[in-house]
This record gives C-alpha cells, sequence and structure tokens, in this order.
C-alpha cells in the first residue's frame, strides 16, 4: 500500500490510536477495515456483555459504536473526540453474536464533524444506529503538521 494515500493514512492513525484503546482491546475489538472518514469495527458478544434480560447490554453496544466513530474521525490525521452522540436501538443481540459496527462521514469541515454509525450482526440485520458528533483538538495523531 502507497503510504501517502488517504487509506494508509487512517492504517496509521487507527494503529495509533488502538495501541493506547485499552477499552476496544478488553472488549477483544478489531479493526475491519478504514479509509478516509470510514472505520469498521467489529467484536462477538461475550457472556459479561449481558444484562438481565440475557441480551447484549445497550452500554456495549455504544463502546462498539462509539469506537468506529473514533477511528472514523481521527482517520485524516487530525485529532478529535466526540461533542455529542446518540444511539437507537433496533434489535437485540445475543451471546455469540458477531457485531460490526460500519461509521461513516456525512460532513467533516474544519473542526466539527458528523458521522452515522449502524452496527449489524452476522446475518447482516441492524442492531442499532448510532450518530456522533465530532470536534477537532488542532493537533494530529501522529504528531505530522497539519
Amino acid at each position: 500500500m502507497n503510504a501517502n494515500t488517504p487509506r494508509a493514512l487512517a492504517q496509521r492513525c487507527a494503529e495509533q490510536m488502538f495501541s493506547q484503546d485499552t477499552c476496544a482491546q478488553a472488549m477483544a475489538m478489531q479493526i475491519d477495515a478504514l479509509d478516509a472518514g470510514m472505520a469498521k469495527v467489529s467484536m462477538t458478544v461475550g457472556p459479561q456483555m449481558l444484562n438481565g434480560h440475557q441480551t447484549c447490554h445497550g452500554g456495549q453496544l455504544f463502546s462498539l459504536a462509539d469506537t468506529a466513530f473514533a477511528y472514523a474521525c481521527n482517520s485524516q490525521g487530525m485529532a478529535a473526540v466526540a461533542s455529542g452522540c446518540s444511539i437507537d436501538f433496533i434489535r437485540p443481540a445475543v451471546a455469540g453474536d458477531r457485531l460490526t459496527a460500519c461509521a461513516q462521514v456525512l460532513h467533516q469541515g474544519k473542526t466539527t464533524g458528523l458521522y452515522d454509525v449502524e452496527i449489524v450482526n452476522q446475518s447482516g440485520k441492524t442492531v442499532a444506529w448510532f450518530r456522533g458528533r465530532a470536534h477537532r483538538l488542532g493537533h494530529t495523531i501522529l504528531g505530522e503538521q497539519p
């Protein structure tokens, strides 16, 4: 892969972030795909992720979506954090389900961005929709000049 492509930059940023992302690591998340303004992150629902109804806890779903959002909104090299997020739960997930969160930029301005994340199960059925608003911090992920 050419080191100067948008995809290569997204990969380098994600590698840097993931190396310090102990939450994603503890939840056994993996990054499946990256590009400028886009990220796919997946995880398998474990028994420790279940709520009292024996379905995946909403906080676990939020964490998966938020992680994909983070890699998407930082994929262009500029450090960004969430300024607000919301999630709509569509259907339950259960232990053993393989969930994939696909984050996609809708708009990215100089300092603010808007991203949608769809979480699907292994059958391709939508489990949740997440919308995140990003705020760029004014510095880069990799210590390079903006």
